[in-house]
């Protein structure tokens, strides 16, 4: 028997058909589900693995073009690092009126909207128009992980009822079926029954935090930081390192009830992080646990504040502030005790293993790691934390742990900052949005950065590279309001299976600007209506870039979709 056969014939028992989550059924119907001596096969018009924002926004566009889609997520919560990651959205100044697409505002505007039906606000609160529900520094919508999933589920429910959507929660892509280069099928596991799906369609969607499809399926791809030589990048390194990547964070949630005592345990390596002093090849500032760290554009010593009560300290940020997603003065007296704030800062990134390509055992080691870290700091901030009076620690600072919906109170999956990138058709590298790169190559200073003829959507967030797993301090300078070009989404060599997550053809280094929570939607989206498109006109992805007439259509066709592909001229 072949490997595609055998993939294809996997059994399915009747177990994979459990619901995963009360909210949203583990199984919706499939647009064709086959029998065939007892085994399943379930096929649609495109399989997308990963239900991110890039996965979501991918299905929502080829949902909303009449095309059935299965959607694979490996959590029991959809929305990615704004959901099972406990991120809130780090977005450009602008983003309330352009630079991101109108599918996209309308899932912020749907987070507002909820609060308003569900949410005891104040009268002012209520009548905002641009509600933040947290106040958080970080961002213009700060909001509760929760909700995101809530309003995202509501815009799938009416595909769910009309069976054009297959949604999986809690099942994890574990092989794939290639024959030259197309994908044919992927194999599926129920994380709660160990069953076995098969998933087949025309098109396959890469939407996994970290590039998981591009291995298994043979695709080319790159990893860690490329050498100067290679991309002539300004801030590149002089030699390559393929295991160098970015610090992934376990981010947790937090409240303050004065007067109380909420102190966790003492976690079990608190006394190897309280003393941890990051070696890196530019120094960092001390420990890392503490208020000093590192200036990202400087990297000189600079001293952060903290106050669970959201006081201003002057010219230091007060760190609580920073993604508070609930303050209590947007809600009615006695809603809230205190404010909710999200922990994801320089104290709890965790570069000491590198998650990319990690097995199964290695990656549980590293995400317990990433735990103990987020645990150690919150022990550290209830008892010896410095305050304003002299004293030490606020016992105060309760875990929030139903915010994250876990029993840890940790976030369900890490942060994942960087992912396998594919040897794409065009990449994208610093020369093409970095602000002094792209200085020196144009010989003045640009307003915008550098204009892509196969542009098929826009983004902008500066250049931000965290501490790496081989010890580099961050990587932190201004880029420019930038595009996403076709040839970024498509492979050199497979026909049929696209990214739509941090695993586009971006370098380490412009993997900093084009990773954000904005940016990955517009991403999806577009490829979401590629798939669409190359359905329709019978042609593989590629020959939409490489056939003008095609592409001409194709970015009229997206646009009329409300997808933005050039900045307003200044």
């Amino acid at each position: 028997m072949n490997r595609r056969n055998f993939i294809e014939n996997i059994a399915l028992s009747s177990g994979a058909l459990a619901t995963a989550s009360a909210f949203v059924p583990t199984v919706a119907k499939a647009e064709t589900k086959e029998i065939v001596n007892g085994k399943t096969k379930l096929t649609a018009d495109v399989v997308i693995a990963g239900g991110g924002l890039g996965g979501c926004a991918s299905a929502f566009a080829a949902l909303r073009n009449n095309l059935s889609v299965i959607l694979t997520e490996e959590t029991d919560w959809i929305g990615g690092q704004l959901s099972q990651q406990g991120v809130p959205p780090d977005e450009h100044p602008w983003i309330e009126t352009h630079g991101a697409t109108q599918l996209y505002r309308d899932f912020r505007n749907g987070v507002r909207d909820y609060y308003k039906r569900n949410y005891p606000l104040t009268d002012e609160a209520k009548a905002r128009k641009n509600l933040n529900p947290g106040d958080g520094s970080v961002s213009k919508l700060c909001h509760e992980p929760r909700v995101a999933v809530a309003v995202l589920n509501d815009m799938f429910a009416p595909y769910i009822s009309t069976g054009k959507l297959t949604l999986l929660l809690e099942h994890k892509i574990t092989k794939a079926s290639v024959t030259g280069n197309q994908v044919k099928a992927l194999e599926a596991v129920n994380l709660r029954s160990n069953a076995k799906l098969i998933l087949s369609a025309p098109y396959f969607v890469d939407a996994t935090e970290m590039g998981d499809l591009l291995p298994m399926t043979g695709t080319e791809f790159v990893t860690g930081a490329e050498a100067k030589s290679e991309t002539n990048e300004l801030h590149a390194p002089e030699k390559a390192n393929l295991e160098n990547n970015q610090a992934f964070t376990v981010c947790f949630a937090i409240d303050y009830v004065p007067g109380e005592n909420h102190v966790i345990d003492k976690p079990k390596d608190y006394d190897f992080w309280k003393n941890f002093a990051p070696k890196m090849t530019k120094p960092w500032s001390g420990k890392l646990l503490d208020l000093s760290y590192s200036n990202p554009k400087t990297l000189e010593p600079k001293v952060l504040g903290f106050h669970p009560e959201g006081i201003m300290m002057g010219e230091k940020l007060n760190l609580w502030n920073y993604r508070k997603i609930i303050s209590k003065d947007n809600f009615k007296k006695g809603t809230y005790p205190g404010d909710i704030t999200i922990v994801n800062w320089p104290q709890n990134d965790y570069f000491l293993g590198n998650l990319i390509g990690a097995s199964e055992k290695d990656f549980k080691k590293y995400f317990d790691g990433g735990k103990q870290l987020s645990l150690s700091l919150l022990y550290w901030l209830q008892t010896e934390a410095p305050r304003p009076d002299g004293g030490k620690g606020w016992p105060g600072i309760r875990l929030r742990k139903d915010i994250m919906g876990t029993e840890d109170g940790m976030a369900k999956y890490p942060y994942i900052r960087e992912s396998r990138r594919i040897r794409a058709v065009f990449t994208i590298t610093e020369e093409h949005v970095g602000a002094d790169n792209r200085a020196l190559v144009t010989g003045k200073k640009e307003n915008t950065a550098a204009e892509f003829y196969d542009s098929v959507g826009v983004g902008y967030y500066h250049i931000d590279l965290h501490p790496s797993t081989a010890g580099n301090n961050y990587i932190d300078f201004g880029s420019l309001p930038f595009q996403i070009p076709l040839g970024a989404l498509l492979p050199k060599r497979m026909e049929n299976l696209l990214p739509a997550n941090k695993n586009i053809g971006t370098t380490h280094i412009t993997n900093g600007c084009y990773r954000l929570h904005p940016v990955e939607w517009s991403i999806g989206e577009s490829v979401g209506l590629l798939v669409k498109y190359a359905l329709d006109k019978k042609v593989i992805p590629r020959e939409v870039r490489e056939k003008n007439d095609l592409l001409k259509e194709f970015q009229r066709f997206i646009a009329k979709q409300g997808v933005e592909t050039e900045w307003p001229k200044a």
